[in-house]
């Protein structure tokens, strides 16, 4: 395999971008590793009194990832993430206004590899959130492990990262006079492992937790789809039925998350590694779908409302897909 380098004649605003982007990927893979084996340090080294008090302070702060968590303005502003942002780029676009008055749930799709768009659009500043939608305070949902992580979990809470758990979404839509955003990737670690280029496939039709919750919740649904996600890397492939694909699934039952095997390019050279590629990320938010508050809602009304939700989603993919690169044929396979 020829390896292309990278030229040294590289301007410094993209030698950075790509520094951005390193030290996210690095944190997305192994930091959470990282966090633990300090910990284990820690304890190793006896230095005991550090440990005891980290210890509280984890029995005392353990439900704080399910109300609310804790961000940190100062963080989500780094000029890190300006150049992360940069990069692919990342645009947020605004189809319709957003009634503060109102709580949401926003539903993201595709999942992707390392959900990007997500991520620089909902835990960072540099996008255009509060400008496009005032009044409104995102909450972007990951699983309840990463919280589980020593350290890790004080980092990601800052950009405003919390708990998937029903727990911590009912508490983000429960506030009185509206103004939060949930922000749940509704297919989950599974459609990562169908993240391949050019694919449009979603994994919904069984997802139907979040409707129970949004008329429980009386909360405004909202879909999202974000455009290029799909295209940061390369699979090794996976279709349904490979032994690749089985021992995938069998692993994303028993740790709760997916490990796709992925590539792109590399820091320094284009040829492999993996850095996502330098692909433009359009994140579309949706109509809103409004809902009437439903303390008990029947089965019957729960699948009206997943319908008309696959319907809104099916709207604004068609609606948007020629305008950035999808062929006017390709549709969204829902499965």
């Amino acid at each position: 395999m020829k390896i292309e380098f990278a030229p040294l004649n590289i301007p410094l605003d993209r030698r950075l971008q790509t520094a951005a982007v390193s030290q996210w990927v690095f944190s997305f893979l192994l930091l959470a590793q990282c966090c633990v084996g300090i910990f284990l340090v820690l304890v190793l080294a006896r230095l005991w009194l550090i440990v005891a008090l980290y210890v509280l302070w984890l029995y005392l702060d353990w439900e704080t990832p399910q109300s609310g968590g804790r961000r940190w303005e100062w963080v989500r502003n780094w000029t890190v993430w300006k150049y992360f942002k940069d990069y692919f780029p990342i645009q947020l676009v605004k189809t319709s206004d957003l009634d503060p008055k109102h709580n949401y749930i926003m539903g993201f799709h595709p999942h992707g590899v390392l959900v990007a768009g997500a991520f620089g659009n909902f835990c960072t500043n540099y996008t255009g959130f509060n400008k496009l939608f005032p009044g409104l305070t995102p909450y972007l949902h990951i699983l309840p492990f990463w919280f589980r992580c020593p350290f890790f979990r004080e980092y990601v809470m800052c950009v405003g990262l919390v708990s998937a758990s029903k727990k911590s979404v009912n508490h983000v839509l429960s506030r009185e006079n509206g103004g939060n955003a949930a922000i749940i990737v509704i297919g989950g670690a599974e459609e990562s492992l169908d993240a391949h280029p050019g694919s449009l496939t979603l994994h919904i039709l069984k997802r139907k937790g979040f409707i129970k919750v949004a008329l429980k919740r009386g909360a405004h649904l909202v879909p999202v789809f974000s455009f290029g996600e799909n295209e940061l890397f390369e699979q090794v492939p996976n279709p349904k039925g490979s032994i690749l694909r089985i021992i995938q699934e069998r692993l994303q039952k028993i740790l709760g998350f997916a490990m796709p095997l992925f590539h792109a390019r590399g820091i320094f050279q284009y040829s492999f590694g993996l850095m996502p590629y330098r692909m433009p990320i359009h994140t579309v938010v949706g109509r809103p779908i409004p809902v009437a508050q439903t303390s008990h809602p029947t089965q019957d009304e729960i699948e009206a409302l997943h319908q008309k939700y696959l319907n809104s989603l099916k709207e604004l993919f068609e609606e948007n897909k020629e305008k950035f690169g999808i062929p006017k044929h390709k549709t969204l396979i829902f499965t």
